[in-house]
């Protein structure tokens, strides 16, 4: 156990907070304009205590985050490929000043360590999912796209010798294009592309070869419209596939959260009703139509309405129960009442003097 668990806690909570991530965001960001704007030596000669200033904020941040998350969980920390990164990025950071104090400013390679700089825009990645997304989906196509890959060179690789042999002969043959196995490499690669392709052809037409033409058409067939759309189809495949993981994932969080909070006000909720049960029996002179009320008051209009598991809570429960019985109670008062009344009609009606029909009434009179 660490004596410093505490502490621990107060900066990992720092680190994963929103905050911190839009911090980390805004600085990267920044420093890539502030390093675009490096580039130009008008503006580097105007702004340079501005943009000496800017790299020493940068470089002071990403040390002190990488200290901080060092410092959280020393061990767990290299096991994340990005945080790996991190660490790689930090490095080429702090190369270009290692190497000027061990080399000298003169040291013919120091402009190779100042292009590295650019690497360092990488750190955007560990603090964007969407980007993960997307080299998740690369990473995923890694072994199907190295075959799509091995077959086009092995397709290159065949038209290559064969494109030597037709065209690249040492009496009339095209020796730029077709002279050597690497030249003819290239210009399949250039016909793959569709780059420029005709001009190529036109070279071949003035030498008048007469397979040139289906030679090329051959080619462009197999390595354009079938081998490059199947890397791109399944570059597509696996990046949909990611995309919807990662929709999946986000719903999943965005239930998990509800849940929280649903458990939450869940929680809120049997306390009440749990303190309104325990009012009903210490004080009899309020009715249970007034405790809900007071219930109803305790809620904010914001509260959604939990009735899965509210529904079927203990407390809940017992609230019901109680108001069935006196849903009970009520009908059997009513029931009575009207036996009753029905009772003191019957009698009311005994007391009443008979009328007599006329027809009888007629009959004494004669």
């Amino acid at each position: 156990m660490r004596k410093d668990d505490e502490c621990r806690a107060f900066v990992k909570k720092v680190i994963m907070s929103r905050f911190f991530k839009i911090i980390m965001i805004s600085t990267v960001t920044s420093n890539g304009f502030f390093m675009a704007l490096w580039t130009s030596y008008e503006i580097r000669y105007r702004l340079f205590r501005l943009l000496e200033l800017s790299e020493i904020f940068f470089v002071s941040i990403c040390t002190s985050e990488l200290s901080m998350k060092l410092y959280v969980d020393p061990i767990n920390y290299w096991k994340n490929g990005y945080n790996v990164l991190d660490v790689i990025v930090m490095i080429i950071m702090l190369l270009p000043y290692t190497v000027r104090e061990l080399m000298g400013r003169q040291f013919s390679y120091v402009h190779i360590a100042d292009g590295m700089q650019s690497l360092r825009i990488l750190k955007l990645i560990s603090y964007s999912r969407g980007i993960r997304t997307l080299i998740i989906a690369v990473g995923q196509t890694v072994y199907t796209v190295a075959s799509v890959l091995l077959l086009l060179f092995l397709l290159m690789y065949i038209f290559a010798i064969l494109g030597f042999c037709l065209f690249g002969s040492a009496d009339k043959g095209d020796h730029d294009n077709w002279g050597n196995l690497a030249a003819a490499f290239f210009t399949l690669f250039s016909l793959a592309t569709v780059d420029g392709w005709t001009d190529l052809q036109k070279q071949l037409d003035n030498r008048e070869f007469a397979l040139s033409r289906a030679f090329t058409i051959i080619f462009i067939l197999l390595a354009s419209f079938i081998f490059l759309n199947m890397f791109v189809g399944v570059m597509i495949m696996h990046t949909e596939d990611s995309i919807k993981k990662f929709e999946r994932e986000l719903m999943l969080e965005r239930q998990v959260t509800l849940m929280g909070e649903k458990q939450v006000i869940l929680q809120r909720q049997q306390e009440e009703i749990s303190r309104l049960m325990h009012i009903q029996e210490n004080a009899d002179c309020k009715s249970f139509s007034e405790l809900v009320e007071n219930f109803k008051k305790t809620l904010h209009h914001t509260d959604p309405m939990v009735l899965d598991d509210f529904g079927t809570s203990l407390p809940f429960i017992d609230i019901y129960f109680s108001t069935l019985d006196y849903q009970d109670t009520t009908v059997h008062k009513l029931q009575e009442l009207y036996y009753e009344i029905a009772h003191v009609l019957g009698l009311m009606l005994e007391d009443l003097p008979q009328e007599k029909p006329q027809s009888l009434e007629k009959v004494e009179e004669k």
